[in-house]
């Protein structure tokens, strides 16, 4: 089931609310989350690709087999996690792509697995916890490049609403904590 699924490692955000610093390469328990990330989604997939913005040439000194894209000038300046979408989308080879973000280290290790065990006809599917959905968690077919270039055309940016849109099979997971995103300086310590 991997063979056919790119992960792809959400870097590109401004963080504002950790005066913004390049969350990617803060670190928790001395390890960068963007490596952390790396190593919980590798074996869930067959490839990486990591959507970063800034510090690029670090992103790219990763692994040699992790691409790095960057978000479409045209939709502006940092755009949102859909614009890092579209661009991984653009240049997957496999059936489909798994959504991560960077900042979230206790992800499910068998996410990508369980999001396309759900998927069957749909185009999408993203997972949800007691604590709502989770749309920066997902399974997207990759032919879905066209729809969400034009919905980021058209000004829309939020990402659940995107989901909504599609009708994207919500899956269930138990564990709040997996999805536990770190926001703030707070977060961090």
């Amino acid at each position: 089931m991997a063979d056919d699924i790119t992960g792809l490692i959400l870097a590109g955000g401004r963080g504002r609310r950790i005066g913004g610093a390049d969350k990617g390469w803060l670190e928790v328990g001395g390890k960068a989350l963007v490596v952390n990330a790396l190593e919980r989604l590798r074996p869930q997939v067959a490839t990486v690709i990591v959507s970063a913005n800034r510090n690029l040439e670090r992103y790219r000194s990763l692994d040699v087999d992790v691409a790095v894209v960057t978000d479409d000038p045209s939709l502006g300046d940092f755009p949102g996690p859909l614009a890092g979408m579209l661009s991984a989308l653009r240049v997957t080879t496999t059936t489909w792509l798994a959504v991560v973000p960077c900042d979230a280290p206790g992800f499910p290790v068998d996410l990508a697995a369980r999001l396309r065990a759900a998927v069957r006809q749909s185009n999408a599917a993203i997972a949800e916890s007691s604590d709502g959905v989770q749309p920066t968690f997902a399974l997207l077919r990759s032919s879905l490049a066209p729809k969400l270039a034009a919905w980021l055309r058209n000004g829309q940016r939020a990402a659940h609403q995107w989901f909504d849109s599609i009708d994207a099979v919500r899956v269930q997971f138990a564990d709040n904590a997996a999805f536990a995103n770190l926001n703030s300086p707070a977060d961090f310590r």
